[in-house]
């Protein structure tokens, strides 16, 4: 079995702590201090939230998992496993190369024509084609 080796980590420091009052029962420590915890991921904006309990690092642990279990952390989880193995070069390699097998065409006067690439016009804004004769 291979070896493994740490690819990258997501800390406390990549992400903007906020801390508020907790709401609901819990008598008057509650209702004065800011116990309640908003934890945002910069690089994904995947959030957590907690007020689960009194105290705030355990509130903080509890918005930080709850981050890192969303569905916008897990996506750019993934995306970014990718491009640090390098899987994610070969996949637009290969795309690439497939995008060059397809066969554009439109119709003109009733006929199916084939479009160049040469005929394309670069304003992606733009859907237009040209023809020279």
């Amino acid at each position: 079995m291979s070896e493994r080796k740490l690819l990258f980590s997501v800390t406390k420091d990549d992400c903007d702590w906020s801390y508020t009052k907790g709401t609901g029962a819990g008598g008057q420590k509650r209702n004065k201090t800011s116990s309640a915890v908003h934890c945002k991921h910069r690089a994904s904006g995947a959030k957590g939230y907690s007020e689960a309990s009194r105290s705030q690092p355990e509130n903080k642990r509890d918005a930080f998992v709850k981050m890192v279990n969303t569905e916008e952390f897990k996506r750019w989880h993934k995306t970014e496993t990718m491009k640090r193995t390098g899987l994610m070069a070969a996949i637009d390699q290969k795309v690439a190369e497939e995008l060059t097998k397809i066969k554009i065409e439109i119709r003109i006067d009733g006929k199916w024509v084939e479009v160049r690439e040469d005929q394309l016009v670069d304003d992606p804004d733009d859907f237009k084609f040209e023809v020279s004769i």
